[in-house]
């Protein structure tokens, strides 16, 4: 009988099981890893800083200034006040023989906005819609395209409001028909905000409004405007 010794057998084990080699480098990675992070880190906030700087100093040369955006002109194609049941029998000036507890409106007229640009540089307006209210009903909407403006222009923009036998019911129907019929004057607001963004070397400031407010009286019998008011409430960002 054949016997193995004690070293023998550790040696057999040693030989048996696979010996654990040391691994390197995971302290020296992680390490590099944080390191790249706060570099990354320091970077962006400094980037941050700088962007900062760069628009407080626009800020300062540019020295940017509300833009006007202002009813300049009004022309009045036709409005024609009459109730529903007498709608064939108003007179050709447009104003109803009499008052009745419905009235329908017609109305066409033409708005010419003047957009003045007192900045140094350009800036560009989005797409606007006005409303046209009588006694705060709205009738219809003048709308505006957005475009771009330059720095120190003046620019001329017109749109057309068309309102086809809107049906004014009660209370204001019976307004609207005493005030073409006796005092031949229709007063309508005109009211919305106006949208713009200041350009400063190829970039776009926060948006800025305008809230614009106008008044107008249009005479029934001489189809012709008789006065406008325009205001501008004030400039909220």
């Amino acid at each position: 009988m054949t016997t193995r010794s004690s070293g023998d057998g550790a040696g057999g084990a040693a030989s048996w099981y696979p010996q654990r080699r040391p691994h390197y480098g995971y302290g020296g990675g992680s390490a590099s890893f944080r390191g790249c992070c706060c570099c990354l880190f320091l970077l962006l906030t400094f980037l941050a800083l700088l962007a900062l700087a760069v628009a407080l100093v626009v800020v300062l040369v540019v020295k940017p200034r509300k833009p006007q955006f202002d009813l300049n002109q009004v022309s009045v194609q036709y409005l024609l006040v009459a109730p529903p049941t007498s709608a064939a029998a108003a007179t050709p000036s447009g104003v109803p023989p009499a008052a009745s507890g419905a009235a329908y409106l017609s109305l066409n007229i033409t708005l010419l906005f003047t957009a003045v640009n007192p900045n140094k540089v350009g800036i560009r307006y989005g797409a606007t819609a006005l409303d046209v209210m009588y006694h705060g009903v709205p009738l219809g909407v003048a709308a505006v395209p957005g475009f771009e403006q330059p720095a120190h222009s003046t620019r001329l923009l017109q749109t057309r409001v068309i309102v086809d036998r809107f049906n004014v019911l009660q209370a204001d129907a019976q307004d609207l028909v005493r005030d073409a019929a006796i005092r031949d004057s229709v007063e309508l607001r005109i009211t919305g905000d106006v949208g713009a963004k200041i350009l400063v070397l190829g970039f776009s400031s926060p948006k800025v409004q305008v809230s614009v407010d106008c008044a107008i009286a249009i005479s029934p019998r001489s189809q012709s405007l008789k006065y406008k008011q325009c205001g501008v409430d004030g400039l909220s960002v």
